[in-house]
């Protein structure tokens, strides 16, 4: 695969040291291992190959894959999350902890907090002292990939409407060319997203580094709600209890 061939990719991802099933795409797969997550939709990876946006050694195997091919790889920590780095293992005090966790029944050994804009995970707790990792959960796993690309997309909409889904989670966007200038409609539900400026800019760039575009425009159209202010003012007109009741004859004009 070039660089900047946008593909979707099904994969299953495990530890390689276990055998454990972290992540797949495929909900067979998912129900099989017992991991199957009611609500979400279960789909081929969309990436851009070369982008940077998946760990290295997946990303240097997908550069030498084809098309319906099945691949199965082993790749080390040094290509994957990197190795456990001892300095972003940290001991915490009780106090300060409890200052950073919204509630206190959530820490459990294995659980995930934040704590001055970190990520970490709770590893051990004794005598009003706790032990967080801040390193990646998957930093030092030697990891398995089992892939296919089922799908290389070509036509030029199609690849802005797939790279608009996989970095907003939205779809329904309207897309008009204009040469190689491109006017986008935002969908309503993406309107009232409080990431949508951020999920904005980061699509101009993606779309920029992915495809040929030049101009890159957002139209945002909110909705008048004439239809519902008229309905409630003549709810509240009517003093008729008959008002407001649709007649139900369908009687012909002669």
């Amino acid at each position: 695969m070039d660089n900047g061939t946008i593909i979707h990719v099904d994969y299953e991802l495990y530890n390689a040291e276990n055998g454990d099933l972290l992540e797949t795409t495929l909900e067979s797969i998912a129900k099989e291992q017992e991991m199957h997550q009611e609500g979400r939709t279960y789909a081929p990876l969309i990436t851009v190959v070369g982008a940077g946006q998946l760990i290295e050694g997946f990303e240097e195997s997908l550069m030498e894959a084809k098309v319906g091919k099945e691949y199965d790889i082993v790749i080390d920590p040094s290509k994957a999350y990197g190795d456990k780095d001892t300095s972003l293992i940290e001991t915490i005090n009780q106090d300060k902890l409890m200052r950073a966790v919204q509630d206190p029944k959530s820490l459990y050994i294995g659980a995930s907090v934040e704590i001055g804009g970190r990520n970490g995970t709770l590893t051990l707790a004794a005598a009003g002292r706790y032990r967080v990792d801040f390193n990646h959960p998957l930093a030092g796993r030697s990891l398995r990939y089992k892939y296919t690309i089922v799908k290389v997309i070509e036509d030029r909409a199609e690849k802005i409407a797939a790279l608009l889904k996989s970095n907003t989670g939205h779809d329904d966007f309207e897309v008009e060319f204009e040469g190689d200038d491109v006017s986008i409609t935002v969908p309503q539900a993406m309107l009232f997203d409080t990431n949508a400026a951020m999920m904005k800019f980061r699509v101009v760039s993606v779309l920029r580094d992915a495809t040929d575009v030049a101009k890159v425009s957002f139209v945002e159209v909110h909705e008048a709600r004439v239809a519902a202010a008229e309905e409630d003012e003549h709810e509240h007109d009517c003093e008729d209890p008959d008002c407001g009741h649709e007649s139900h004859s369908h009687g012909e004009e002669e």
